[in-house]
Parts: C-alpha cells; structure tokens; sequence
C-alpha cells in the first residue's frame, strides 16, 4: 500500500447514473467474500502458520493474485465480526493460495488462526488485492531489494519466488530482521530459494535477542543499521525496486534511508496493513462530520442505487451505509487497506487518511469510504466503480 496522499477533496460534476449489473464471475464481484475450505494448516515457526486454502475450479479465476497482494478473511469469533488482512506467501506460479498468519498478543483472529482453525473448516475470504506488487517480465534483467522484519515476510517471499521464476537474470536481495532464529519465518524455504537461485538470491538475517559475531548483523533494522547496510552490502545505485514490509518503524527508517542514498520515490514501495483501526476523530475532522449530519448521499452498491443519509456520530461514509444494512466492504478501517474503495460520482467528498489509494486512482476519483466525509447535497459514490 501507497505512502498518504494529500487530497482535501474530491469533486465530481453532477451527471446522470448509469444504472447496471456488471458482468460477474460465478462467484460474485471482487468485493465480495467467499466461504473457502482450508485445505492445510502448516506450523511455520512456534508463533506462526500459514494456511492454504482448497479452490474449486469455478473460483480459480476470481481468486487470481499478484505477488504480494493480500487476502482480506472473516470469521465470527465470540459473536463478532472479525476481519483481518493477511499477505498471499505462495508465487501465482505455485498453483497454490497460501497466506500466513502470526499470533498477536490480544490478537481476536491471530489467536483463532493459530490455535483453533484446522484443515476442513470454512473460512470467508475475499479475493486478492494491494498494490504491493511489481510487473515482472520475462527477459528483463533487474536487481530488487528487500527489507523485511517478522511476519512482513510473506508478501516479500511472493515477491522473491516470482521474481527470480520469471526474470531469469535479475537479482534480489533480502535483509531480513527478527527476534530469534527459531522465529525466522519460512527460514527453510529462504534457505532453498538460495540454492535454487544461486548467485542470484542473496539473504542477510538480523537479530536483536541473539549476538552474532559480526555487529552489523545484530540489532534491529533501524535507520542507522539500514544506513550501514546500504553503505556496505548493496549499492543503492544498481537498486530498480525496493520493497519494505513489517512494523511501521522500520518501514520508514528503510524508505528513509534509501532515499538519503538517492533511490528515487517512485521505486520504493512500503506495505501497510493496519494503523490501529478505526480513528478518532480530531476536533477539525469531528466538526466536518458534524456538519454533514443528515445529509443525503447516493451510494451505487451491487448494481443498486441507495439513499442514505450520512451519519455524524460515525463520522464516515462507509459506517453511514453500513448502519442501513447495506454490505458496504470494508476490513481495516484505518484508511490503509482500500477494501472500502468508492469513486466520487458527483459531489464534494473529503478524505482525511489514505494510505490504500495510488495517486492515480486519488486523480480518477476514488476515495477511502472509512475517511470520507460529504461536503455536499449532490454526493453520489460508487462502490461498484
């Protein structure tokens, strides 16, 4: 997911509403979830498994990935609707659907996932999305690199797998931080991407909890440690792409230090998740939301066009039409993972957050309906745009 973009607003000229049911798959829109069977679950690492998912044939084109993309999954723990997006750890090449999830201290699904959920069980799961991802081609040479830290693995691990499976002469290298060596996720098949790539796949560990002999590789991949890695084990000059998964912190202090080192922007790309849910609302944004209380808004959702009136206590556009019964989607509600996507038919929307949305999109006219706010009477979002 995209780095926030600044976007007050979004203004939409009033135009009439086609009014149509798209061309659908048999097993619904994108944006719907699916009950899917889980076919394995594997115990990675003590804290950690990764669980693949069984796929008829009918719901093999509808679940189609990019490596690095993610799965948003549902279940209902203790009565409540619980949703949690968890990256794709297979390659589009494994013939696989595979994601992997850590337990979290607290954590409502991590804790379900890794205890109680067992192969045979259903599970609902939308199909894949994120712009985590890159275009691999064939008969390109290229030389990624990679930090990662815990679980910020798994897309990173897509990533790798496709990369070197499809561009036979690039390169990736990988910096990889964690605990303890016996937490190392998917430390094995690093370990066997390494012989099978080799000279082409090159792996750095660093561990904060256990002492290595050489002090570069102990301690966290903070900004000095990712200063010195990129001082002494990759020229950032011959960097095309560089990735970054894991706590937040690191992110930004890999993201920083490679553009210190003249890695341009765009080249760069950082995976976000969660920012701790949903928001509250600061005093500017509480007082927009107030005053948009009771507004009407058009919401087009599965080929219907809805009336509904915007909700000042939720303080979104999305909760607004959620508390209709209306099943808007959504997952993080943070403003980071897009499952929430509207496009601004007609009217003045402002978004608060986004982390979820490229620029491209913010410029055709989709907003992140869990930040957004109607600034007008003439609103009409699209969630089927």
């Amino acid at each position: 997911m995209q780095g926030a973009v600044a976007l007050p607003r979004v203004r939409r000229a009033v135009r009439p509403l086609q009014m149509h049911l798209e061309s659908r798959s048999p097993m619904g829109p994108k944006s719907d979830f699916h009950s899917l069977t889980v076919a394995e679950v594997r115990q990675e690492t003590p804290d950690a498994v990764s669980i693949r998912f069984h796929l008829p044939d009918e719901a093999r084109e509808q679940f189609a990935f990019q490596a690095g993309q993610y799965l948003t999954l549902r279940a209902e723990i203790a009565g409540e609707d619980v949703r949690r997006n968890y990256s794709v750890c297979s390659s589009p090449l494994d013939g696989e659907l595979r994601v992997a999830v850590k337990a979290l201290e607290g954590g409502a699904f991590s804790g379900y996932a890794t205890r109680e959920l067992k192969a045979g069980d259903r599970i609902d799961v939308m199909p894949a999305t994120g712009h985590f991802t890159a275009l691999f081609e064939a008969g390109r040479e290229r030389h990624y690199a990679a930090f990662a830290a815990g679980s910020g693995i798994t897309p990173i691990l897509s990533l790798i797998k496709t990369a070197l499976s499809v561009e036979d002469t690039s390169r990736f290298t990988l910096f990889y931080g964690n605990r303890v060596s016996a937490h190392i996720l998917f430390l094995e098949e690093l370990s066997g991407l390494k012989n099978r790539f080799m000279g082409r796949l090159e792996i750095y560990h660093f561990l904060t909890l256990e002492e290595e002999e050489i002090d570069l590789f102990n301690g966290r991949l903070d900004r000095a440690k990712c200063d010195e890695i990129l001082d002494t084990l990759i020229d950032p000059s011959a960097i095309d792409m560089a990735f970054a998964c894991g706590p937040e912190g690191m992110m930004l202090a890999a993201e920083a230090a490679l553009l210190a080192h003249d890695v341009a922007p765009d080249r760069i790309l950082l995976e976000r998740f969660a920012t701790g849910g949903a928001r509250v609302l600061d005093a500017a944004a509480r007082e927009r939301a107030d005053a948009a209380k009771g507004r009407q808004m058009g919401v087009v959702l599965d080929g219907r066009k809805l009336t509904v009136a915007f909700d000042a206590e939720s303080g979104n556009i999305l909760d607004s039409v959620r508390k209709t019964g209306a099943p808007a989607p959504f997952a993080c509600k943070g403003g980071v993972c897009a499952t929430c996507r509207a496009k601004v038919v007609s009217g003045d929307v402002e978004m608060r957050i986004n982390y979820g949305l490229t620029p491209e999109e913010v410029e055709q006219g989709y907003v992140l309906t869990c930040q957004s706010v109607p600034l007008s009477d003439d609103v009409v979002v699209s969630y089927d745009s």
